[in-house]
């Protein structure tokens, strides 16, 4: 992701867990169609969200983000809204896990969490490891090679492809 792009925050709290990302009586019941997930992300938090967010936007968020199920539809909702990224405080592993999966960038970065409120505008530069947001900068670890180009790639199953 370059830096100079920038990207609108949607801004969520502490301890958001799976059931609030994608809404657990969807699970069996929606179709795995991207947009039938969209339709749902984050409907008992932010009922606007799904309706409103636009390809490229990113969620921020407090501690614990993606706490609870395994569900893999948490993070599947989300790419299929296009949201680019979720930084957040930190993130429960198992969704950590699914995101990469899936081709959605996760960034921990407290600081930056703790400075934006939705609708703010940050830029994202993984050359330099930054964050941007009104004349600030902060930094965030290093995303391991391979993880990155899982990411970069689109998702596991893209990348493996991409080796053969």
């Amino acid at each position: 992701m370059m830096a100079g792009t920038a990207h609108r925050v949607w801004k969520f709290g502490d301890n958001v867990n799976t059931d609030v990302i994608f809404p657990g009586k969807y699970t069996y019941t929606v179709s795995l169609e991207p947009a039938a997930l969209a339709r749902h992300a984050l409907e008992d938090l932010d009922p606007r969200f799904a309706g409103a967010a636009r390809p490229g936007d990113v969620i921020v968020a407090g501690r614990n983000w993606g706490n609870g199920s395994s569900r893999e539809q948490a993070v599947t909702c989300l790419v299929a809204v296009g949201a680019r990224a979720v930084i957040a405080a930190s993130f429960a592993r198992i969704y950590y896990r699914n995101a990469i999966n899936n081709g959605l960038l996760v960034i921990e970065c407290p600081a930056l969490a703790e400075a934006v409120s939705t609708g703010d505008m940050i830029e994202i530069d993984m050359d330099a490891y930054e964050l941007r947001f009104a004349g600030q900068v902060f930094s965030f670890p290093a995303l391991p090679a391979e993880v990155r180009e899982i990411v970069e790639a689109g998702g596991i199953i893209p990348y493996l492809q991409l080796q053969t």
